[in-house]
């Protein structure tokens, strides 16, 4: 079985007495250690079916196997558990503590999910993390003090911490410039290379899409063919 596979996945949004149909039976796998582009125009079911995927919301009708467990029919604190365990999430607007350093906007999740380990462990892996995505000089700096491309990277380093299998990068690069856009891109190429993380990558730019291995398009509720193209990038960070 595929790392993730949907079968035939729905989801119907009740508003007042009206049924509003936002996927209509979405079939899509994914491979472990993928690295897939989501792209779709407002409106398309993108970020329904992202939610879903991320098992931040559960679909009205199919099934959704991750990782080889049926994962649509669990409650809202099994979804949570799960996600803690294999799941990483990269938004646009980072959402990061403002008034907290990087080094413990990092570590912070271990606070919630990661059971048995220690204050000294959780900061030495938050310390790699942070080394590793080129801000090992940062660890005491706040956000406000970081540029935005350094603080996507804070988040990308957070969304690590928990050691998931399956990470969502949802328009990471939406709120920096055109050069910071690439070395971001890079990087989760480089993980998803490096680590053998599978990345989904939400966005409605081309550009930004085609540094995927796959890009998955979704109109109306429906998805089009995964194709696959030459990949951008792929340098060194």
């Amino acid at each position: 079985m595929d790392f993730i596979e949907l079968r035939d996945v729905c989801k119907t949004y009740q508003i007042g007495e009206v049924e509003v149909p936002v996927l209509k039976g979405v079939s899509l796998s994914v491979q472990r250690g993928e690295l897939v582009a989501l792209t779709g125009a407002s409106g398309s079911g993108k970020s329904t079916l992202m939610n879903i995927l991320g098992c931040l919301d559960r679909p009205t009708s199919g099934q959704y196997w991750l990782d080889d467990q049926e994962v649509s029919g669990l409650t809202a604190p099994e979804r949570a558990l799960l996600r803690n365990a294999k799941i990483g999430f990269v938004f646009q607007n980072f959402n990061l503590l403002p008034r907290t350093s990087a080094l413990e906007n990092v570590t912070m999740p271990l606070a919630y999910t990661a059971a048995g380990t220690g204050m000294r462990e959780g900061r030495e892996r938050g310390k790699a993390l942070l080394e590793r995505v080129g801000l090992g000089d940062r660890l005491d700096h706040h956000p406000a003090q970081l540029s935005g491309g350094q603080q996507q990277r804070v988040a990308i380093a957070r969304a690590l911490i928990n050691k998931p299998a399956l990470l969502f990068a949802d328009e990471p690069t939406g709120n920096l410039d055109s050069r910071t856009s690439v070395e971001i891109l890079q990087m989760f190429q480089q993980l998803n290379r490096d680590e053998n993380l599978t990345v989904i990558l939400v966005t409605h730019e081309t550009d930004v899409a085609h540094y995927a291995q796959r890009i998955v398009h979704i109109k109306d509720g429906l998805i089009e063919d995964g194709l696959y193209r030459p990949v951008h990038g792929g340098g060194e960070w």
